[in-house]
């Protein structure tokens, strides 16, 4: 498999935000977003190829019980259901960031496994390729994360968040690009519209660390 980096950190988002995770990022993704802040992973990256049971063998190390598979974009590395697989049978809860992009169908009964599904939004210009079939796979264990980098993107939300009954249905996220919306706007917008339900998360990461700093 093919590994741009692996670490131990924080959530800095999501459901688990706070808690501690490994990160293990996978090399390429099939999007490209107009704010991706990973792109080493897909351009000129530099990555190492490690079996199943090496990246087992991390987690295992580690003694953290969260394990996080990221990107890029997971889903394309080859035998990653049989990954999942040997980390569910190892007693982790394992998290799956998703771009929203790949069908999941195949892998929603592998046990400890929940998505995170982006559902990219105008800014990103790949809101095209958004597979929504995948809400039918998705469940309270799951979540949908909104990216949102204007208030156009939290209209769009709005629509997509009634169409589907994702609040119903799964955890809706909200996170804004950085640097790009007033966080206020997003707080205005969801008492505005009572989005009971729906959670602002920030990317605490970056208020830990420097925006631009790799494995953290």
């Amino acid at each position: 498999m093919q590994v741009i980096e692996k670490f131990v950190s924080i959530n800095g988002e999501g459901l688990k935000q706070g808690e501690l995770a490994v990160f293990i990022r996978f090399k390429g993704c099939n999007l490209r977003c107009s704010y991706c802040d990973t792109r080493y992973s897909f351009e000129n990256p530099e990555y190492t190829d490690e079996s199943i049971d090496d990246i087992v063998k991390y987690c295992l190390d580690s003694k953290v019980k969260n394990i996080t598979l990221t990107g890029g974009e997971p889903l394309l590395q080859d035998d990653i259901d049989k990954l999942m697989i040997e980390l569910s049978k190892n007693g982790f809860n394992i998290e799956i960031e998703t771009n929203g992009a790949i069908n999941i169908e195949k892998f929603k009964d592998i046990a400890n496994v929940s998505f995170t599904l982006d559902y990219k939004l105008p800014i990103s210009l790949m809101e095209s390729q958004m597979i929504t079939d995948n809400y039918r796979f998705i469940s309270k264990k799951d979540s949908v994360k909104f990216v949102c980098g204007s208030h156009d993107d939290l209209e769009r939300m709005l629509v997509i968040i009634n169409k589907y009954d994702l609040i119903n249905k799964t955890n809706c996220i909200i996170s804004p690009v950085f640097n790009m919306i007033k966080l206020e706007d997003i707080v205005d917008f969801m008492i505005k519209n009572n989005l009971n339900g729906v959670r602002f998360s920030l990317q605490i990461h970056k208020v830990i660390w420097d925006p631009n700093r790799r494995g953290v």
